[in-house]
């Protein structure tokens, strides 16, 4: 057993543990989800629970419900953490949770952050998940469609947790310095107008609204057992990097949108430290990593073949390490991307080809290029002369493949940037020698 030492100092709970609310009437925000007669509100009074993801931005009570659910409902609460639990103690828990079924006693497992949980990691509770053994509630901010399993995800019910508005923010910060959870010792004098200060730039993230009080709280004049808060103390304790970047506000798509356009620019300076912007503020590298891959495609396309296997790769580093490791992989895809050649022209034939697809929604697709796996089809000249590019000595056909009311549009138009140079010579090629060895009627 550790003990203590006789000089240690108590550490008091952030104001976000001691003001973590105990039941739904303390909770705020997520109407549409726990609002009188919405589905999981029903799901708690009833009892009727089944496993779940919550899915929604930081700070907007998902761990916070998790553990109103599991105490309304009587059910063990037992949570998980990607970064401490290994397959093995994964699994001693939930063996421990089917022999508590086995008793009549529920257990509810959380997992925050269920993103990083590797597939391993994820696989290992889905036997008890589909068995009944546990109520999985996983907690993400990422879309979980790419980032849990498809076999526990199809077994869970996704509920998106919106990010709280400043009234809700607001009104928890009123209760923060009323309530004696909030500060037992300590009479708070604040304005209403600072408090809303707090919740205006919070971007709908209680704990960080909670966090600055505190830091505004403890930062300001004590007189015995009050404490008298002006506008002063409020604009020392704020970060700039609070006031200048959040990552589900405006500034957050106004850094992305350098990034990106520094990239374009082949400014690798410039994206460097908009890329260093976003890190330094607290950015998920997964998200600056599936921009990288956009970009790759969108702004570089075959001018260079490579640049989306560097993007891949570098996703890839960055799920398998995280930060701080993972900055490294994403400095040098930032350099790559810039410094190569650019061409927009896969981008701008995907944007075209959705224009012409969404207007000619109706076009049938020739008979030429049907399959046909029945004698009906085949009666119905379903593949009639079509033509195998194999058999021909060029492995090229004049088989027109478009809807007849699209023969002769144009959709890839390759520039003369880096490799793409190759691709625009062979389609070239490719189209004389169609011209000249085309039927004619």
């Amino acid at each position: 057993m550790e003990q203590g030492s006789l000089f240690e100092e108590p550490v008091m709970e952030p104001l976000a543990s001691r003001m973590r609310p105990h039941d739904l009437s303390e909770f705020v925000g997520q109407k549409h989800l726990v609002g009188d007669g919405k589905i999981l509100r029903k799901m708690i009074d009833n009892d009727k629970l089944c496993s779940m993801i919550f899915w929604g931005p930081p700070g907007v009570g998902k761990t916070t419900l998790a553990r109103i659910i599991a105490s309304h409902t009587k059910s063990k609460f037992v949570t998980f953490s990607a970064v401490t639990s290994g397959i093995k103690e994964i699994k001693e828990v939930m063996e421990k949770a089917d022999h508590s079924r086995s008793l009549g006693i529920r257990t509810i497992v959380f997992i925050d952050e269920i993103h990083r949980f590797n597939k391993a990691q994820q696989d290992a509770f889905l036997p008890y998940v589909e068995k009944g053994s546990i109520i999985l509630i996983g907690a993400t901010t990422e879309n979980p469609s790419f980032e849990v399993n498809n076999a526990l995800l199809s077994r869970c019910r996704v509920f998106v947790l919106k990010e709280l508005d400043k009234n809700d923010i607001y009104e928890l910060l009123k209760r923060s310095v009323t309530d004696k959870r909030g500060y037992p010792d300590l009479e708070i004098k604040i304005s209403d107008k600072i408090l809303k200060t707090i919740a205006d730039i919070s971007n709908g993230d209680a704990r960080s609204a909670l966090t600055t009080l505190d830091m505004v709280i403890m930062n300001s004049d004590i007189d015995e057992d009050k404490v008298t808060v002006t506008k002063e103390n409020l604009e020392e304790s704020i970060s700039r990097k609070s006031l200048l970047y959040d990552k589900n506000g405006e500034e957050h798509y106004n850094i992305i949108s350098a990034l990106h356009k520094s990239m374009r620019n082949s400014d690798p300076d410039a994206a460097i430290y908009w890329l260093s912007r976003m890190m330094s503020s607290g950015e998920d590298p997964l998200y600056i990593a599936r921009r990288i891959v956009r970009f790759a495609s969108e702004d570089i396309g075959l001018a260079d073949t490579n640049a989306l296997n560097v993007a891949i790769n570098v996703y890839q580093a960055c799920h398998f390490l995280g930060m701080p490791e993972c900055n490294v992989h994403l400095t040098e895809a930032v350099i790559y991307m810039s410094l190569a050649p650019k061409s927009n022209a896969c981008y701008m034939a995907c944007e075209d080809a959705l224009i012409d697809s969404h207007n000619t929604m109706s076009e049938p697709v020739p008979l030429i290029i049907r399959n046909a796996p029945t004698k009906l089809m085949k009666d119905l000249n379903y593949g009639a002369g079509y033509k195998y590019a194999h058999d021909s000595k060029n492995k090229l056909t004049t088989m027109e493949c478009l809807p007849d009311s699209l023969i002769g549009r144009i959709y890839y138009k390759p520039t003369e940037m880096g490799n793409e140079i190759k691709f625009k010579e062979r389609l070239e090629r490719i189209k004389k020698w169609k011209r000249e060895h085309r039927d004619i009627k």
